[in-house]
């Protein structure tokens, strides 16, 4: 497996947390991989063979060649059936919000082709210039350059949503949100529409992932202390943090470890 990261532009890294490639060649051998809720949105241009998404133990669907995934609440596999070249985009949890009119409760655990949320033109001009790029460099500029345009043509993100991303962000989404508030419980109904309307999920939602993906660096960094990390992540005992993360992941932290299923997803946290 070959990933990579890249920056974005400084006028986008505010929304943007960066870009991605990864180019898999085709084994007969691979096993399925489990894709993990990580608190991002991405936009994805699949450039080679098609992809599986399991929705049960054998039936799947196929991921749409260009698509935007959702806020992921739960871990999901998937499977290539030929060679993977894929560029995507990874927006910070409230970045998305800022270039479509589309509720993003309503993307939350699917993959919503690109045409549905920009429009058919856009959509098809815009992923067969990316398919076309003969560089990852140059998927970055017309990438960007498509961002950027989108970006003048909307409205910024409710600030209140804002400040509660930064301040789950900020903490590794220990914060809770009576905290962020001050107490201000007026404020939480409020909240509560706003975040499912904008990030797609609610604050409680956001901040679990967070912390289970500060829990899980820590845990693939090599400290297999498990009492060590659910208290440097701020859970209340290793149970806690064992309840978390078989409810994300789907097994436990030392089944996790060394899974041939969980290889893609230990690349993208390492």
């Amino acid at each position: 497996m070959n990933y990579q990261t890249f920056q974005p532009h400084p006028d986008l890294s505010a929304i943007v947390k960066f870009y991605w490639t990864l180019e898999v060649p085709f084994d007969p051998s691979n096993q399925k991989q489990k894709i993990i809720p990580d608190g991002c949105i991405e936009m994805t241009f699949n450039l080679e063979d098609k992809i599986k998404r399991y929705i049960s133990e054998n039936d799947f669907v196929i991921h749409p060649n260009s698509m935007v995934m959702g806020q992921r609440t739960k871990s999901y596999y998937i499977e290539p059936i030929g060679n993977v070249k894929s560029f995507a985009i990874c927006f910070y949890p409230f970045g998305f919000a800022n270039f479509i009119n589309t509720p993003l409760e309503q993307l939350v655990d699917t993959e919503t082709p690109i045409e549905n949320l920009f429009g058919e033109i856009p959509a098809k001009e815009l992923e067969q210039k990316i398919t076309q790029a003969t560089s990852t460099q140059k998927r970055i500029e017309i990438i960007e350059t498509f961002l950027l345009n989108k970006l003048n043509q909307s409205t910024t993100i409710e600030n209140l949503v804002k400040t509660t991303v930064d301040a789950l962000l900020a903490t590794n989404g220990s914060t809770s949100i009576n905290q962020i508030l001050k107490d201000n419980l007026s404020q939480r109904r409020q909240l509560e529409r706003n975040f499912r309307k904008q990030i797609g999920i609610s604050p409680k939602q956001l901040g679990k992932v967070l912390r289970l993906q500060s829990a899980l660096k820590m845990l693939l960094s090599g400290d297999k202390n498990l009492t060590n990390i659910a208290y440097e992540s701020e859970y209340f005992d290793q149970a806690h943090f064992i309840k978390d993360f078989k409810e994300f992941i789907g097994t436990t932290p030392k089944e996790f470890l060394g899974n041939e299923n969980m290889a893609l997803s230990t690349l993208f946290y390492k």
